[in-house]
């Protein structure tokens, strides 16, 4: 797992962008129109998910369009799963004991401190 992902996707912007490629690739300016952000630090952000690997660059025309690399989420999932498994496990541990626990009597006794008369 590389640690850039995480530096990458932690700034607001950069998560925002992330999520707006997912629909479909855009051009830098589609990103900072939809976002309400200036050209270049729609070009800076960019950068740094280019550099984290999680987007690429076309050059179409005049414009730059980008795109979501797959690889890295794949890459991002699998790390992931073993804390999503390490904590099935423990849920089911823990399920596992509250089963052995007798079962609580929802009717307050009435001779107990607190108890109906």
């Amino acid at each position: 797992m590389n640690h850039r992902t995480f530096t990458a996707l932690a700034d607001p912007h950069r998560f925002q962008i992330v999520e707006l490629l997912r629909e479909r690739p855009h051009s830098v300016g589609e990103i900072a129109d939809r976002l309400g952000l200036r050209q270049p630090q729609t070009s800076k952000h960019l950068r740094v998910l280019t550099d984290a690997g999680l987007v690429h660059m076309e050059p179409r025309a005049n414009r730059r369009i980008a795109h979501l690399r797959p690889t890295p989420f794949r890459d991002l999932d699998d790390w992931l799963t073993r804390y999503r498994l390490l904590w099935e496990e423990r849920l089911d541990r823990l399920d596992d004991y509250l089963r052995t626990l007798p079962p609580e009597d929802p009717s307050p006794d009435p001779t107990e401190p607190g108890g109906s008369s």
